[in-house]
């Protein structure tokens, strides 16, 4: 597996310290120190490898940390905040990710057995150890680069290996369930894109409940086991991340982004700003224009 994890990081060697396309559908990469604000946001399920270094990622009051030849999955929406660290020798940072597309999922799996029952109440991240196959069919992915024109014929098969491998893997029930429309992960992930789709409204638990087709209590623990936070919980940290994005990005001032997030009070958006973040808002928007200012220069 050496080899492998060897030849891994030298074919992943041009990342940059930020999400780089690899010329792979829903492949990416990424090497070196990340600004801790690009690394709190909302993340799409993924597979996510670590070649080099380790990283931190805090869903809710949950830490979870991965160092080489671990991976990290994601099968649902999640706000995280995450933190990544050089190795103990001091190489940077590097790992590769594979975004999950439904279609994907769901054309595997019409081709693979039912599976014999499922984890009730369980997280929908975790962290795993890689296999010897599974960083076998990382590293023909990856070789892709430099071979462009076998993408389009080769990557969709080596990425259906690369899910396979992991649904053989101990958390392979998660992307499983997310596939099953009656599976309460699957339902939860309903409430999550409705959630999503409309974070700036009062939400009802009792509505997304009826919509889930469940009882208020059942959703509720439900939602709390899959995502770690409560319905509400995870609606203010998307508020809360959508609004830091409008005052970094759109240079927006700090009542105006929270009236637009949907907050009706400017003092209890900060309170719930400094909790999240650490600082007001103001401090932490200031602190995070003047790192990128000196990244630049």
């Amino acid at each position: 597996m050496d080899n492998q994890l060897n030849e891994l990081r030298s074919l992943a060697a041009k990342a940059e310290n930020r999400r780089t396309e690899t010329g792979i559908p829903r492949v990416a990469m990424v090497q070196g120190k990340i600004p801790e604000h690009m690394l709190a946001a909302v993340y799409d399920p993924m597979i996510n490898v670590i070649l080099q270094g380790s990283k931190s990622m805090t869903v809710g009051d949950r830490t979870l940390r991965y160092d080489p030849a671990t991976y990290f999955v994601m099968s649902i929406d999640l706000p995280a905040v995450g933190s990544v660290h050089p190795s103990v020798s001091g190489e940077p940072y590097l790992a590769v990710s594979l975004t999950l597309d439904p279609a994907v999922l769901s054309t595997l799996f019409a081709d693979l057995p039912k599976p014999v029952g499922r984890v009730e109440n369980a997280p929908g991240f975790c962290v795993a150890s890689v296999t010897t196959d599974l960083m076998d069919a990382w590293v023909r992915m990856l070789r892709l680069m430099s071979d462009p024109d076998a993408i389009a014929a080769l990557a969709p098969v080596y990425e259906r290996e690369i899910i396979f491998r992991v649904l053989q893997g101990p958390h392979g029930w998660m992307l499983r369930d997310i596939a099953a429309p009656d599976s309460a992960m699957a339902r939860v992930n309903m409430a999550i894109q409705w959630i999503r789709r409309d974070f700036a409204q009062p939400i009802g638990v009792e509505r997304l409940a009826e919509r889930a087709s469940m009882s208020v209590s059942a959703f509720h623990r439900h939602f709390k086991a899959v995502t770690n936070l409560s319905p509400l919980q995870y609606q203010k940290r998307i508020r809360l991340l959508q609004a830091r994005t409008l005052m970094v990005a759109n240079a927006q001032n700090v009542m105006t982004a929270a009236f637009e997030v949907g907050y009706e009070s400017a003092t209890q958006f900060s309170r719930e700003y400094a909790r999240v973040f650490g600082l007001p808002p103001a401090l932490d928007v200031g602190r995070i224009l003047a790192q990128t200012s000196a990244i630049s220069r």
